[in-house]
């Protein structure tokens, strides 16, 4: 008969918080491939009231990234908003999320995601937004 060990609150958090920095990493490394070779994961050293984001060096977008089975989107997308705008930069506060064995999703508001997609179609080019 086997026993599983039950984790303690600290280990769940502490695999968590690994998981989402793995995530961070995933999603910077993607970014890379795509032709933004300054795309990288920053240090988390802002706290509550800092604008830092989780994926820099995509010009125009503040990037949070969520990987967690329950989501409050409405909350990450309001942290990402809160942030973006502690920034003073007017870059477009966006999600990137995923589930476990789930496609990754990017969430915006409707009217950035026109202003993304209008700079799209009129022949703009990586980082005219």
């Amino acid at each position: 008969m086997t026993v599983k060990n039950k984790k303690t609150p600290q280990q769940i958090g502490k695999a968590s918080k690994r998981k989402g920095a793995r995530f961070e990493l995933e999603i910077a490394h993607y970014l890379q491939a795509h032709g933004y070779p300054s795309a990288h994961r920053t240090a988390q050293h802002c706290g509550k009231t800092g604008d830092a984001c989780d994926v820099e060096g995509i010009e125009g977008l503040h990037v949070e990234c969520k990987h967690v089975e329950k989501l409050n989107l409405y909350g990450a997308y309001h942290q990402a908003v809160r942030d973006s705008s502690a920034n003073g930069n007017g870059n477009i506060p966006v999600v990137i999320h995923k589930r476990n064995r789930e496609e990754t999703l990017v969430t915006l508001s409707l009217d950035n995601f026109i202003q993304i997609y209008s700079a799209s179609k009129s022949g703009g080019q990586k980082g005219d937004l």
